[in-house]
């Protein structure tokens, strides 16, 4: 099993690619630590993954990314009960601020930078610090968008968090590879999920499978496994890259609110900030009253 004998960490792990990832990591061999901010859900996966013979090698926090204690604290159950963390997969994430830039709030803001690129920071520098602890490397994972390459593929907030996290994965990337610690993102494109659909992804995976070249829906599957690919050995190389997952459609080229205008919230009369799967309320009202 490719990750056999190691203890992973991942972040938004109650649901999408995330859940998906968590049970791939699993059947691989990795003892792993769920850490999400909605408790059922966590506790959900945290049951079938006992139900599938894996009591004893997973666990789950509460886990609020935003907050620097709460990141502390998922490290330290990794360490007392699996001994050690190689590898992190920062993956929590919420759709975040919607609307027309002029009518986005700085709290809109200020919460979606705080999930997404923020909360990456976190898991970056407290997995470096204890992977520079045990002195053998490790493997760190960010979930990015292919909305973090341009400036047409996801609402505006959120595509600027998601480039910060590109440039904050090759930034420390350069910087921990003296450590043998690798960083890489991954970009996923439309990929069927609780948090992409609201809670039900049944409702738009006929649209995504129509958005990109490839003839099928992208599901949380696809993202696990590039994880797994860059959480293991296989990897050894690869560090500060963004891999692209996408079905294919950032290489159909531009404009992709013209070709698949939900992703763009630009023109549409609302505003407000949307909390993913976290079992937050949503803020979010119409502009035209």
């Amino acid at each position: 099993m490719r990750l056999q004998d190691k203890v992973a960490v991942i972040t938004g792990g109650a649901s999408g690619m995330g859940k998906d990832s968590v049970m791939r990591f699993l059947a691989e061999g990795a003892q792993v630590v769920i850490a999400d901010f909605n408790e059922d859900t966590g506790n959900a996966v945290l049951q079938l993954a006992s139900d599938q013979g894996f009591a004893d090698s997973v666990r789950f926090i509460k886990t609020d990314v935003a907050q620097e204690a709460d990141i502390e604290n998922m490290f330290d159950l990794a360490r007392s009960d699996f001994g050690r963390v190689d590898i992190v997969f920062n993956n929590a994430g919420v759709g975040g601020a919607i609307g027309p830039l002029t009518e986005t709030t700085t709290q809109s803001w200020d919460y979606t930078m705080d999930v997404l690129a923020k909360g990456v920071f976190l898991g970056i520098k407290h997995a470096a610090r204890h992977m520079r602890a045990q002195g053998d490397g490790g493997a760190i994972i960010n979930t990015a968008s292919i909305a973090g390459l341009s400036g047409d593929a996801g609402p505006l907030v959120y595509s600027a968090a998601k480039a910060a996290v590109i440039s904050l994965t090759q930034s420390a990337a350069v910087e921990l590879a003296p450590d043998r610690i690798r960083v890489n993102a991954i970009c996923p494109g439309f990929i069927a999920t609780p948090l992409a659909a609201g809670g039900a992804p049944e409702k738009i995976e006929a649209r995504f499978a129509q958005a990109q070249p490839w003839p099928e829906f992208g599901k949380g599957l696809h993202i696990a496994g590039a994880a797994l690919f860059l959480a293991s050995d296989d990897a050894e190389f690869v560090t500060g890259e963004k891999l692209v997952v996408d079905g294919g459609l950032t290489a159909a080229g531009p404009e992709l609110s013209k070709r698949f205008p939900q992703v763009s919230a630009r023109d549409a009369k609302i505003q407000g900030v949307t909390k993913g799967s976290t079992g937050a309320a949503h803020q979010v009202e119409r502009l035209d009253g």
